[in-house]
């Protein structure tokens, strides 16, 4: 319910935080070669192309799934969404850096697009998600938010692990 509890302007800068990660992802990794994109860091931590793919595939079937969901259906009933199962499941170490950022970016403006456009009294509309509860829409940015903020802590780790500053 954070959303609903913030002003225009403290909302509007919340989006704005959303649409910065595709940049961020892209200032983070630009100086690595090929090679670096796929080498995992400590205790099997993403590589770079895991990170965004992972974050592209949760932008387009988690939470975008959930926005239409819950705009559009009464109580749904929502999956969770397993990371490390959809990695292996895709192999995101044999795909490309460059195709998961724009992936992601893409995804990434189209959600926050849904939310700037829905009407006042679709935020409190709610559903149940696997392994959460229940959550509504006004929940999705701060969600988003929060697993933005672990991505960054991951990346800054790995990429100091591997000997780049962060």
């Amino acid at each position: 319910m954070i959303y609903l509890r913030l002003d225009p302007t403290a909302r509007r800068e919340l989006l704005a935080e959303l649409a910065a990660m595709p940049a961020f992802l892209e200032t983070a990794f630009a100086a690595l070669d090929a090679e670096q994109t796929t080498l995992r860091g400590p205790q099997g931590l993403f590589s770079p192309v895991e990170q965004v793919w992972h974050l592209a595939d949760l932008e387009r079937e988690g939470f975008a799934a959930r926005i239409d969901r819950l705009y559009r259906e009464a109580e749904p009933q929502l999956p969770d969404f397993d990371g490390t199962a959809w990695a292996a499941a895709r192999n995101y170490r044999s795909l490309s850096l460059a195709a998961g950022l724009r992936a992601f970016a893409s995804a990434r403006t189209d959600n926050i697009e849904k939310l700037r456009k829905l009407p006042e009294d679709a935020w409190a509309r709610s559903g149940t998600q696997a392994g959460v509860g229940k959550v509504s829409l006004c929940d999705i940015p701060s969600m988003i938010q929060q697993h933005d903020a672990a991505h960054r802590r991951e990346i800054a780790h790995w990429l100091e692990s591997a000997g780049h500053l962060a």
